[in-house]
Protein backbone atom coordinates (compact mmCIF):
# COMPACT_ATOMS: atom_id res chain seq x y z
CA UNK A 1 0.00 0.00 0.00
CA UNK A 2 1.63 3.43 -0.81
CA UNK A 3 2.02 5.88 2.09
CA UNK A 4 0.06 8.74 1.32
CA UNK A 5 2.34 10.77 2.64
CA UNK A 6 5.54 9.33 1.03
CA UNK A 7 6.86 12.12 -1.44
CA UNK A 8 6.64 11.83 -5.20
CA UNK A 9 8.58 13.56 -7.87
CA UNK A 10 8.86 12.56 -11.30
CA UNK A 11 12.55 12.61 -11.53
CA UNK A 12 15.93 10.70 -10.76
CA UNK A 13 16.83 11.49 -7.36
CA UNK A 14 20.15 11.22 -5.72
CA UNK A 15 20.96 8.81 -2.80
CA UNK A 16 21.51 10.99 -0.30
CA UNK A 17 20.69 15.01 0.92
CA UNK A 18 23.89 17.35 1.99
CA UNK A 19 23.59 19.46 5.38
CA UNK A 20 24.34 23.09 4.30
CA UNK A 21 25.20 24.80 7.75
CA UNK A 22 25.79 24.61 11.19
CA UNK A 23 27.47 22.10 13.62
CA UNK A 24 26.79 19.00 10.88
CA UNK A 25 27.61 21.61 7.37
CA UNK A 26 28.57 19.63 4.45
CA UNK A 27 27.47 16.12 6.53
CA UNK A 28 25.91 13.65 3.84
CA UNK A 29 22.80 12.14 4.99
CA UNK A 30 20.96 9.14 2.93
CA UNK A 31 17.76 9.25 1.49
CA UNK A 32 15.55 6.08 0.43
CA UNK A 33 15.30 6.46 -3.16
CA UNK A 34 13.33 3.91 -3.46
CA UNK A 35 10.68 5.56 -1.92
CA UNK A 36 10.89 8.39 -4.69
CA UNK A 37 11.82 10.90 -1.52
CA UNK A 38 11.90 14.68 -2.75
CA UNK A 39 14.07 16.08 -0.64
CA UNK A 40 14.26 19.98 -0.77
CA UNK A 41 16.85 20.79 -3.30
CA UNK A 42 20.10 22.26 -1.69
CA UNK A 43 19.87 25.44 -3.54
CA UNK A 44 16.03 26.31 -2.09
CA UNK A 45 17.74 25.00 1.19
CA UNK A 46 20.14 27.65 1.85
CA UNK A 47 17.97 29.91 0.61
CA UNK A 48 15.42 29.43 2.50
CA UNK A 49 17.61 29.03 5.65
CA UNK A 50 18.99 32.67 5.04
CA UNK A 51 15.16 34.02 5.56
CA UNK A 52 14.55 32.07 8.59
CA UNK A 53 17.92 33.01 9.84
CA UNK A 54 17.43 36.80 9.23
CA UNK A 55 14.00 36.70 10.57
CA UNK A 56 15.27 35.29 13.85
CA UNK A 57 18.34 37.39 14.48
CA UNK A 58 19.82 34.04 14.26
CA UNK A 59 18.30 33.07 17.57
CA UNK A 60 18.26 29.56 16.62
CA UNK A 61 18.99 28.25 20.39
CA UNK A 62 14.85 29.86 21.07
CA UNK A 63 12.95 27.93 17.90
CA UNK A 64 11.23 25.11 18.54
CA UNK A 65 10.48 23.35 15.07
CA UNK A 66 7.48 21.27 13.13
CA UNK A 67 8.60 19.17 10.52
CA UNK A 68 5.22 18.02 9.63
CA UNK A 69 5.94 15.80 6.35
CA UNK A 70 9.32 14.98 7.25
CA UNK A 71 10.11 12.40 4.31
CA UNK A 72 13.84 12.99 3.86
CA UNK A 73 14.42 14.79 6.98
CA UNK A 74 16.30 17.44 5.09
CA UNK A 75 14.85 20.56 6.63
CA UNK A 76 14.34 19.13 10.02
CA UNK A 77 18.17 17.94 10.57
CA UNK A 78 19.11 21.48 8.75
CA UNK A 79 17.20 23.38 11.54
CA UNK A 80 18.74 21.20 14.18
CA UNK A 81 22.26 21.63 12.71
CA UNK A 82 21.95 25.30 13.04
CA UNK A 83 21.28 24.91 16.86
CA UNK A 84 17.22 25.00 17.23
CA UNK A 85 16.05 24.30 20.35
CA UNK A 86 14.11 21.05 19.19
CA UNK A 87 12.73 19.70 16.08
CA UNK A 88 9.64 17.37 16.07
CA UNK A 89 9.41 15.18 12.77
CA UNK A 90 6.51 13.34 11.60
CA UNK A 91 5.97 10.63 9.03
CA UNK A 92 4.21 7.99 8.87
CA UNK A 93 5.77 5.45 6.64
CA UNK A 94 7.96 3.03 8.86
CA UNK A 95 10.96 2.83 6.52
CA UNK A 96 11.29 6.68 6.21
CA UNK A 97 11.15 6.47 10.08
CA UNK A 98 13.61 3.63 10.11
CA UNK A 99 15.70 6.63 8.14
CA UNK A 100 15.24 9.38 10.07
CA UNK A 101 16.30 7.51 13.26
CA UNK A 102 19.38 6.38 11.76
CA UNK A 103 20.56 9.73 11.07
CA UNK A 104 19.52 10.99 14.40
CA UNK A 105 21.61 8.47 15.62
CA UNK A 106 24.46 9.24 13.32
CA UNK A 107 24.39 13.11 14.16
CA UNK A 108 23.95 12.04 17.92
CA UNK A 109 20.69 14.61 17.55
CA UNK A 110 19.91 14.99 20.73
CA UNK A 111 17.56 17.81 20.16
CA UNK A 112 15.46 15.83 17.46
CA UNK A 113 11.74 13.91 18.25
CA UNK A 114 11.39 11.47 15.58
CA UNK A 115 7.21 10.59 15.58
CA UNK A 116 5.57 8.33 13.01
CA UNK A 117 2.43 9.14 12.97
CA UNK A 118 -0.66 10.74 10.50
CA UNK A 119 0.85 14.53 9.76
CA UNK A 120 -3.08 16.06 10.36
CA UNK A 121 -3.74 14.11 13.01
CA UNK A 122 -0.68 14.74 14.28
CA UNK A 123 -1.07 18.63 13.96
CA UNK A 124 -4.46 18.76 15.55
CA UNK A 125 -3.42 16.90 18.45
CA UNK A 126 -0.23 18.88 19.32
CA UNK A 127 -2.17 22.12 18.95
CA UNK A 128 -5.20 20.98 21.22
CA UNK A 129 -2.07 19.30 23.84
CA UNK A 130 -0.95 23.22 23.63
CA UNK A 131 2.19 22.62 21.73
CA UNK A 132 3.38 25.71 19.95
CA UNK A 133 6.35 25.96 17.38
CA UNK A 134 8.37 28.85 16.09
CA UNK A 135 9.06 27.37 12.93
CA UNK A 136 6.98 24.93 10.70
CA UNK A 137 7.99 23.05 7.78
CA UNK A 138 5.34 22.01 5.20
CA UNK A 139 6.50 20.21 1.95
CA UNK A 140 4.15 17.29 1.26
CA UNK A 141 3.63 15.44 -1.84
CA UNK A 142 2.64 18.21 -4.42
CA UNK A 143 -0.41 16.25 -5.73
CA UNK A 144 -2.38 15.19 -2.85
CA UNK A 145 -3.78 18.65 -1.77
CA UNK A 146 -2.22 18.46 1.90
CA UNK A 147 -0.83 21.79 1.52
CA UNK A 148 -4.50 23.17 2.09
CA UNK A 149 -5.31 20.81 4.49
CA UNK A 150 -2.62 21.83 6.98
CA UNK A 151 -1.78 24.94 6.72
CA UNK A 152 -5.17 26.29 8.25
CA UNK A 153 -3.82 23.86 11.25
CA UNK A 154 -1.06 26.00 11.83
CA UNK A 155 -2.90 28.98 13.50
CA UNK A 156 -3.18 26.18 16.31
CA UNK A 157 0.52 25.60 16.28
CA UNK A 158 2.42 28.65 16.20
CA UNK A 159 4.26 30.80 18.62
CA UNK A 160 4.01 34.40 18.57
CA UNK A 161 5.44 35.79 15.77
CA UNK A 162 6.09 32.29 14.33
CA UNK A 163 7.00 31.41 11.38
CA UNK A 164 5.72 28.77 8.66
CA UNK A 165 7.59 27.23 5.34
CA UNK A 166 5.74 26.34 2.46
CA UNK A 167 6.75 24.26 -0.61
CA UNK A 168 4.39 23.66 -3.83
CA UNK A 169 4.53 22.55 -7.18
CA UNK A 170 2.14 25.63 -8.02
CA UNK A 171 2.53 28.95 -7.33
CA UNK A 172 0.46 29.88 -4.31
CA UNK A 173 -2.62 32.59 -5.17
CA UNK A 174 -1.82 35.31 -2.95
CA UNK A 175 -3.85 37.35 -4.87
CA UNK A 176 -6.65 38.95 -3.55
CA UNK A 177 -9.26 38.31 -6.25
CA UNK A 178 -8.11 34.18 -6.32
CA UNK A 179 -6.94 33.69 -2.98
CA UNK A 180 -8.85 30.69 -1.47
CA UNK A 181 -10.41 30.62 2.44
CA UNK A 182 -6.96 28.26 3.33
CA UNK A 183 -4.85 31.28 2.41
CA UNK A 184 -6.70 34.16 3.73
CA UNK A 185 -5.05 34.01 7.25
CA UNK A 186 -1.22 34.36 5.76
CA UNK A 187 0.75 36.87 3.91
CA UNK A 188 4.35 35.75 2.43
CA UNK A 189 7.23 37.56 4.05
CA UNK A 190 9.56 36.23 1.54
CA UNK A 191 9.06 33.73 -2.04
CA UNK A 192 10.83 32.71 -4.70
CA UNK A 193 10.63 29.66 -7.75
CA UNK A 194 13.50 27.16 -8.72
CA UNK A 195 12.65 24.76 -10.92
CA UNK A 196 8.59 23.51 -10.63
CA UNK A 197 9.42 24.02 -6.71
CA UNK A 198 7.64 27.16 -5.60
CA UNK A 199 8.69 28.08 -2.27
CA UNK A 200 7.50 30.55 0.83
CA UNK A 201 8.16 31.87 4.09
CA UNK A 202 4.50 32.46 5.92
CA UNK A 203 3.38 34.50 8.51
CA UNK A 204 -0.19 35.23 9.62
CA UNK A 205 -1.86 38.62 9.33
CA UNK A 206 -1.51 40.47 12.31
CA UNK A 207 -5.24 40.42 13.69
CA UNK A 208 -4.90 36.83 13.03
CA UNK A 209 -1.62 36.44 15.16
Amino acid sequence: MQNKHAKRYNRPQAQQVRIIGGAWKRTPLPVLDALGLRPTPDRVRETVFNWITHQIDAGWDGIDCLDLFAGSGALGFEAASRGARSVTMIDTHPAVIRQLEQNQEKLKAGNISVQRADALASARDLALRGQRFGLVFLDPPYQQDLLSQSLPLCKGLLAKDGLVYAESGMPLPFDEAERPDWLADWEPVRQDKAGMVHYYLLKLHENEA
